[in-house]
């Protein structure tokens, strides 16, 4: 409301910025576009490789990273927590072993969680910051539990919440403690209506109105419009890490199946990974070697010019969350091939704006892009109905605006 005073916030990633993080990093910039005031912290510094955009290099001046580890501002947070109270620290360690996996892994990874904690709550302590936001599973919402729950142990106000993504969550609910972090929570944002449902199968319904849907979401005005291509061979783009939950190896599969039946295509694989060497072999085994380029890792700066270049935009994971690439290439009016996992289908509705196909499926995916390679018109049309959907219900803006009302409504 006017006149109130701007909500300030913490925004706490296990890595970040990042290649990975670019849909974190809009959220961020979007929000302090509509004046809430954003402290970002990093668990892990981002490493140089991960910096390639110069959005992402200045943002990592301007963030807070609790590892690697300074010792001098270890042992200070570390003792200005004992004498705050040594009850409420033993609290602590005693949480985080407690949350941690079972086993000696585990035991150390809350032991981890536990030193890291004090780092961050005093931190926010000396910024005046109540509220913290973990983005992303891991070590990041484990560590802003901890700092949150200290800070009350010893009279200090503080909130917390965490956006949950998926599929990783999913596959491991009991590891990552998901439910028992939703539950300690203020409140909790999935990124679609699956995400959602998968928390509530999780939690009390007596938490269930703390659950919110909160798209990730991209700024539609910044990505120029597709020209239409008549001539040439047909262009496919897909951006992700590499994988093997990406699917990209289905792709090169695909991609043999339609040269067979003499579709003249070009692929283009955007991202990089620990199967980039598996996948250049494979599309050699496969024969489609000349037909299939590696970009290679690419920063936002760069990545535009390949959906431009493309006629089908085509993702063929075996799981996701809401892939933000997918608006990236809509909001281009590139048409989608999507396999429909997940929340997929919020986001691509078949026949309408893309075409969606069972995963793991060649047979489906080599229809599709057939399909679309066949009608150029049909590739427009739904590259436009795309465009509208990013712009009605994935604009960052928006996404922003419902966090904004949020962090008001529960921020300490």
């Amino acid at each position: 409301m006017d006149g109130d005073p701007p909500t300030r916030i913490a925004y706490l990633v296990g890595r970040y910025p990042g290649l990975s993080k670019s849909f974190v990093l809009r959220e961020v910039q979007a929000l302090r576009g509509l004046g809430v005031e954003v402290d970002t912290f990093s668990i892990w510094r981002s490493t140089p490789d991960q910096l390639l955009a110069e959005t992402d290099r200045a943002e990592a001046e301007r963030t807070f990273s609790i590892l690697p580890l300074r010792i001098g501002r270890t042992l200070a947070s570390h003792m200005r927590a004992l004498v705050a109270s040594p009850r409420a620290y033993a609290g602590l360690v005693a949480h985080a072993l407690g949350t941690s996996m079972p086993g000696l892994r585990g035991r150390f990874l809350g032991l981890s969680w536990a030193i890291e904690a004090p780092i961050l709550w005093r931190e926010l302590r000396r910024r005046g910051i109540r509220h913290v936001h973990a983005h992303l599973p891991g070590t990041a919402p484990a560590v802003a539990m901890l700092a949150t729950e200290f800070a009350n142990r010893v009279g200090e106000h503080q909130t917390w919440s965490m956006t949950v993504h998926g599929p990783s969550e999913f596959y491991d609910v009991r590891g990552q403690a998901v439910g028992a972090k939703v539950t300690e929570a203020d409140f909790a944002v999935a990124i679609s209506d699956f995400g959602r449902s998968q928390l509530m199968g999780l939690v009390d319904e007596g938490h269930w109105d703390k659950l919110h849907v909160v798209h990730c979401g991209v700024e539609p005005n910044s990505y120029p419009p597709r020209e239409p291509r008549s001539e040439g061979p047909l262009r496919l783009v897909t951006v992700g890490r590499l994988a093997p939950v990406k699917g990209q190896a289905l792709l090169l599969e695909a991609v043999r199946e339609l040269v067979g039946k003499g579709i003249d295509l070009r692929l283009t694989i955007v991202g990089d990974g620990p199967k980039r060497e598996a996948l250049e072999a494979h599309a050699e085994r496969l024969g489609v070697a000349d037909a299939v380029e590696f970009t290679g890792a690419v920063g936002q700066d760069e990545i535009a010019q390949h959906y431009l270049a493309a006629d089908v935009y085509v993702h063929a994971s075996f799981a996701e969350g809401v892939p933000v690439v997918v608006m990236e290439a809509m909001a281009h009016r590139l048409p989608v091939v999507a396999t429909g996992v997940m929340g997929v289908r919020e986001l691509v509705r078949d026949g309408e704006n893309g075409l969606v196909v069972r995963p793991a499926r060649v047979d489906e995916l080599v229809a599709a892009i057939e399909r679309l390679a066949n009608d150029p018109g049909e590739r427009e049309r739904m590259g436009d109905a795309g465009r509208r959907t990013v712009e009605d219900e994935y604009d960052v803006t928006q996404s922003a605006a419902l966090l904004r009302d949020l962090f008001s409504r529960y921020a300490a």
